[in-house]
């Protein structure tokens, strides 16, 4: 029986000290967790804190190695935008920079710097053999984006040459040039052959397309006057000089062209398309173009060649037509056109 007790009083012993040690355990563990969870609030405390902040530093003119140094500095971060720029010294210098210098950012950030790759051309372009007005388009095309650009053209120096009108005989300054500053680029351009003659054709009694396609064809310009036929369609009367004369290239035929009457409640309008342009040193390419009444797609009524001056251009069009001329592809001006309108 004496063994029967000790063994329940040790049993009972056990039992109360598992019961406390469970008690100490759950203690423990809550106090780890408590731990813990401070530990978390800490380092999220100073996640949120986040870096330290800097000053972003002036570095606008600065060279771009200069720049990167700075940045460094303040462990900031640059972001190299390559660029463009009008004066050739500043290759390599930054222009533009942001966030702009003064602000407060935290150390880390990125920080866009625009950096000047220097001029589009360093060198002057060999023109020789171009024409004309394809040097002034490359130009505008290449210094479009420049507020000054570093070619300027001079007005050129025409003269007689065998080459064709409108080629680039020789430059100033030559290829090949630096540039380090804006330049005027002056040319020598062909007029054409000096006084290559003309024999005047026979245009008497053409019709309106044949008279296109003499325009289109010939080395001459022809001025028109309207006058009245019998016939039923638009027909050349009379021409002056008469076929056959020989005349300088690029001189003038006057032409009269005789129209059908208006009869009844037709569309048709006869008329002569009239402007006053610039005098070309040399003939230009032009053409006039038609836009129906209705809309839709224009059609080509004649491409011809010209010097500027007095321009005129016989048509039969349906009224109320849109007459658009064009000068090296360039609209130069239109009408709409009415009847009875000359």
């Amino acid at each position: 029986m004496k063994d029967k007790k000790n063994l329940g009083f040790s049993i009972s012993a056990a039992a109360e000290k598992m019961q406390q040690s469970g008690a100490s355990f759950f203690l423990y563990a809550v106090l780890v967790i408590i731990f813990m969870g401070l530990i978390c609030i800490a380092v999220f405390f100073a996640s949120v804190k986040g870096e330290e902040e800097v000053m972003v530093p002036q570095v606008v003119g600065k060279e771009l190695s200069d720049a990167l140094l700075e940045m460094q500095v303040k462990e900031l971060y640059p972001k190299i935008i390559l660029r463009y720029s009008d004066n050739p010294e500043d290759k390599g210098f930054i222009l533009d920079q942001t966030p702009v210098a003064g602000s407060i950012v935290k150390a880390g950030k990125r920080i866009n710097l625009t950096v000047s790759r220097g001029t589009v051309v360093d060198k002057v372009e060999d023109f020789k053999g171009w024409n004309i007005d394809d040097v002034k388009s490359h130009l505008k095309t290449l210094f479009a984006a420049m507020s000054k650009p570093l070619i300027t053209l001079a007005e050129p120096i025409y003269e007689y040459n065998a080459a064709e009108a409108g080629t680039v005989l020789s430059q100033n300054p030559p290829a090949g040039k630096s540039i380090s500053d804006p330049i005027v680029l002056k040319l020598v351009v062909s007029r054409g052959p000096e006084n290559e003659k003309i024999t005047v054709p026979n245009i008497v009694s053409l019709s309106l397309r044949e008279m296109y396609n003499q325009m289109a064809s010939s080395s001459l310009m022809f001025d028109f006057s309207a006058g009245q036929t019998d016939s039923s369609e638009p027909q050349i009367l009379s021409q002056m000089p008469i076929a056959d004369e020989v005349l300088s290239k690029n001189s003038r035929v006057e032409a009269v062209i005789g129209f059908p009457e208006a009869k009844g409640l037709s569309s048709t309008v006869y008329g002569i398309f009239k402007q006053t342009l610039p005098e070309y040193a040399y003939p230009l390419k032009m053409e006039l173009m038609a836009l129906p009444p209705s809309g839709g797609k224009g059609s080509s009524v004649v491409k011809f060649s010209h010097m500027g001056g007095s321009l005129s251009i016989p048509y039969a069009v349906p009224k109320n037509t849109v007459l658009i001329l064009y000068v090296e592809g360039k609209e130069f001006s239109q009408i709409t056109v009415r009847p009875n309108e000359d």
